[in-house]
């Protein structure tokens, strides 16, 4: 039994200090260094084919409702800094999607729903936003010149700090939105837009809209008056 025991000792001995294995714990090491060399080459390849996947989504749901997991796709594009210019997600459901910063300018979320959506420091310039559904969106410093807000629901919207030259907001619903430090004397068309309770306006703002045409109407019944008389 000793000696069984002594040449167990010596054989963890002999093979503790072996030169094979410690070419084996090398190899194995070189092995490690090679994976992480490779993968870091390959992640290019590995992001284009994300990237190829999240338009694949969202291109197979234009001109259709629903999401059809183009929440997840825009905002894994946005976060990889892709431009979206020209997006086309015409009355998509996009409750909540996070879109900061990103490059929208001439897209399209006709009659979309973006209710409490992320859209600060966008660039929605040239956008057709007709008829979506933007409350409680945050649009804070977004560039929205240009853009089409006609008939658009901004209820709550925060607009603070948005450029607003030249936009077309006739019908729109403006009622409690931010209006602190918004771009406003540029503004194309406030034809019956409703500016009941907007918060944090400019000075002459109010007056400004009322004289171009804007209403302040507190229920949708009194506002729907006023449109249907404006149009006899």
């Amino acid at each position: 039994m000793v000696k069984l025991e002594w040449y167990c000792e010596w054989a963890a001995w002999a093979l503790g200090n072996w030169a094979l294995l410690e070419v084996v714990e090398y190899l194995g090491t070189f092995s490690l260094i090679v994976a992480v060399v490779l993968y870091f080459a390959e992640s290019g390849d590995r992001t284009r084919q994300r990237h190829y996947a999240a338009w694949a989504v969202i291109n197979s749901a234009q001109g259709k409702g629903g999401s059809g997991g183009r929440i997840e796709a825009l905002a894994e594009l946005n976060r990889d800094r892709v431009k979206l210019t020209g997006l086309d997600a015409s009355m998509a459901f996009l409750q909540g999607v996070e879109l900061p910063n990103a490059a929208l300018s001439r897209c399209s979320f006709e009659a979309a729903d973006l209710r409490q959506s992320i859209l600060r420091g966008a660039d929605l310039s040239f956008c057709n936003l007709r008829s979506a559904n933007f409350r409680n969106a945050d649009f804070d410093e977004a560039q929205l010149s240009d853009a089409d807000l006609s008939e658009a629901d901004l209820t709550n919207a925060d607009l603070s700090g948005a450029n607003l030259d030249r936009i077309d907001l006739s019908n729109a619903d403006l009622r409690g939105a931010n209006l602190s430090g918004i771009g406003w004397k540029g503004i194309s068309s406030m034809r019956l837009a409703n500016v009941f309770g907007v918060r944090n306006a400019p000075d002459g703002f109010v007056a400004f809209a009322l004289a171009h045409g804007a209403v302040q109407a507190q229920s949708d019944e009194e506002w729907a008056r006023l449109q249907n008389a404006a149009k006899q």
